[in-house]
């Protein structure tokens, strides 16, 4: 099967290489031209992914047009953010020919409140969607060490079981799932919550409130979920509980990095605008906190890390508010 990967940053360029690791003819499409340029003279890409060395059976080229003409499926490896661009820039070279296009980003386009499928499918009707999530760290992936995901796809996408059986292997296990929704919420709001769990770690103030942090982020996860058309059960598997606990446990994590230092003190500002990757869980706080307020979907800890992020609110003084809350019966989904 042939697949092309937009966007050569670490996981794009991490699945890109798991597929070629398993047979598959593969295109990886940087942005820029010149990155391909250097991708290619140095078969490693030192910017997000250093000491990994890409094989020569991984093509790597900035000719979009040439890559997608000769792919079954398309796998878009860019933030949220960019993705309406990415998709008109696609769109414009007329060559798209695939099955199936699978979004491998996590997040709500701001403004618009938009998932990535929807997103895709404004700029490509009729053509076959899917999300592929889970807890997947790009280093992990790109060594070949075993991890399992979960392929969403739209009752449109008849080469979802195809494109599963392909992409899987002795290195990672997919499964499917029908709740496309679910899966992309899932994918957006555990970036939210991970922010939320280094906050926690900046602030110091240890194993049982981040316990309790992330136990309650995920009833807070479901509750928002189900109310939006999405599966209860969805965010109990990879996408959902899955993604959280490796995104908030995870030291690689940027969602939780950021998060910390932002708990220590750090000014949001600051950490912005000095970062070379980005943090998809920053803009999507203040996308999925407006959709929320907009369909009245309680959802405090995603509401206090709105305020952190967005109004200056210092961290202690957010855990001080969902502290003292008025008490309440637990329940899963309440």
């Amino acid at each position: 099967m042939n697949f092309a990967v937009i966007g050569a940053g670490a996981w794009g360029t991490a699945f890109a290489l798991h597929l070629a690791r398993i047979g598959h003819a593969v295109t990886l499409v940087p942005r820029r031209t010149e990155q391909a340029a250097t991708l290619v003279a140095l078969r490693e890409n030192r910017d997000y992914l250093p000491g990994i060395a890409l094989p020569l059976e991984l093509s790597v080229t900035a000719d979009v047009g040439a890559a997608l003409a000769g792919a079954d499926v398309v796998l878009l490896a860019c933030p949220a953010q960019s993705l309406r661009e990415t998709c008109t820039r696609l769109r414009a070279t007329g060559a798209l020919r695939a099955r199936l296009i699978v979004s491998l980003a996590k997040g709500l386009e701001t403004g618009t409140h938009l998932r990535p499928s929807q997103i895709i499918a404004e700029a490509f009707p009729g053509v076959g969607l899917g999300a592929l999530s889970g807890p997947t760290n790009a280093l992990e992936v790109a060594r070949g060490q075993p991890a399992a995901m979960v392929l969403a796809a739209s009752s449109a996408a008849s080469a979802a079981l195809e494109v599963q059986a392909a992409i899987s292997g002795a290195t990672l296990r997919v499964y499917t799932s029908e709740d496309l929704a679910g899966v992309e919420f899932g994918g957006s709001l555990k970036n939210i919550y991970a922010i939320a769990a280094g906050c926690s770690d900046g602030l110091k103030v240890g194993d049982n409130t981040k316990a309790a942090l992330i136990t309650r982020a995920l009833t807070e996860m479901v509750r928002a979920g189900v109310a939006l058309g999405a599966r209860e059960e969805t965010f109990y598997g990879l996408s959902g509980f899955g993604d959280l606990i490796a995104t908030c446990y995870g030291a690689w994590s940027r969602n939780r990095e950021f998060g910390q230092r932002i708990g220590e003190g750090r000014a949001v500002a600051d950490l912005i605008d000095h970062r070379k990757t980005v943090v998809e869980g920053y803009e999507t706080t203040q996308s999925f906190a407006g959709l929320c307020a907009s369909r009245g979907i309680d959802a405090p800890i995603l509401r206090e890390m709105n305020e952190i992020l967005f109004a200056a609110k210092p961290p202690a003084t957010a855990l001080n508010a969902l502290m003292t809350r008025g008490l309440k019966r637990e329940a899963a989904t309440r």
